[in-house]
């Protein structure tokens, strides 16, 4: 079985991830493509797609997430993402007990005695006259008939129990709001897609595939960091005839489809800015192929990143104007050179144009 040692994995992320050259696609096709954006700092997706398009409009972004054709959801992870609409509703039932289990991990005591059923019925009521409610006032309603279990147990829960989206202007362009949920029905003027019969999983290989299009080739735990599925290995037996196969250099099994794009490992690669926790790296278990163990704690901590070389260098940050790099490590002139270029053309983005200032900190001794 082939090798693949990590710089081969490494390109062949960059390259399913819209990294290694900005993509020439419309934001709805790179949204869906992408499997989603990890959005719960809502204007971070912005500077994902600035980062991966060619010609990316952040206009266009709000105006598909206004006229419905995205959406912000808990789904993957039971963290906030913004999915093509279609993606969601196929998606959401197949992540509902993942959801559940979750809430129930973190607040198991305070839902002792309360049926799950009951509450996401007594939910359901309340949300059914559309009107957009945060998820503090969801809870305090539901106290009123639960009161022991207290509001931001039964506010989470009912978050996991039912679909819903949170409503622009959330995540619009330069706009900051506060969470305002609806159900996700009565927002896209349709039910999700049910769960399939027992023993088929239909929407699980489908998973695989898009996740394996976006992030492969990656093991069965890689997938399962990404979604935070456990019970896909049946979906991956049922399509592992379509799949090819290699190992990584610690012996792991990695799939992939056939014929995406595994790139030369010395295919040069530019230096990518990135938003927080980014999927390019939460997306997998074994995180080394684009960020080194030492600072793997970096991504879930919300630090934005600076990939020099497809490997995570720097953080950045942004303050009047200025976008400000810290390496994580030496950069070479010309490192520091490519670093400065593309931090100049993110101030202006940032800035609709109003800004280039970039400073590049020394790197540590």
């Amino acid at each position: 079985m082939t090798i693949l040692d990590t710089r081969a994995l490494n390109r062949a992320t960059l390259a399913r991830q819209l990294l290694l050259d900005r993509a020439d696609l419309p934001v709805l096709d790179a949204v869906a493509h992408l499997g989603g954006l990890q959005a719960q700092e809502p204007q971070e997706p912005f500077v994902g797609l600035w980062s991966r398009l060619s010609a990316f409009d952040p206009a266009v972004l709000s105006s598909l997430l206004t006229e419905r054709h995205l959406v912000r959801t808990h789904l993957m992870r039971r963290t906030v993402h913004l999915l093509a609409a279609a993606d969601a509703m196929a998606w959401r039932a197949r992540h509902d007990v993942m959801l559940r289990q979750r809430v129930l991990g973190a607040y198991r005591a305070e839902l002792d005695g309360v049926d799950l059923d009951e509450l996401a019925a007594a939910g359901r009521a309340l949300l059914a006259d559309g009107e957009p409610r945060s998820m503090a006032e969801i809870g305090r309603a539901l106290a009123e008939r639960w009161p022991a279990a207290g509001p931001r147990a039964l506010g989470e829960m009912a978050i996991a129990l039912l679909p819903m989206t949170q409503l622009p202007p959330r995540g619009v362009w330069r706009t900051k709001a506060g969470v305002r949920n609806v159900l996700l029905s009565a927002w896209l003027g349709r039910g999700c897609d049910p769960s399939p019969p027992e023993n088929s999983d239909p929407v699980g290989q489908v998973l695989v595939r898009r996740y394996l299009a976006a992030f492969g080739p990656a093991a069965t735990a890689d997938l399962r960091a990404w979604c935070g599925l456990a019970g896909l290995p049946a979906a991956v037996a049922a399509i592992r005839d379509e799949l090819v196969a290699f190992r990584d250099e610690r012996g792991r099994t990695l799939l992939d489809l056939p014929d995406a794009p595994r790139p030369d490992p010395e295919t040069p690669a530019p230096v990518r800015f990135l938003p927080a926790f980014d999927n390019a790296i939460l997306g997998y278990d074994d995180r080394s192929r684009i960020i080194d163990d030492a600072h793997r704690g970096l991504s879930v901590a919300g630090e934005r990143v600076v990939l020099v070389d497809g490997r995570v260098a720097a953080t950045w940050s942004v303050e009047s104007g200025t976008v400000t790099v810290n390496p994580l490590c030496g950069l070479s002139r010309a490192d520091r050179t490519a670093v400065a270029e593309q931090g100049e053309a993110l101030a202006s983005f940032l800035s609709d144009d109003e800004s280039d200032r970039v400073r590049v900190a020394p790197s540590p001794r």
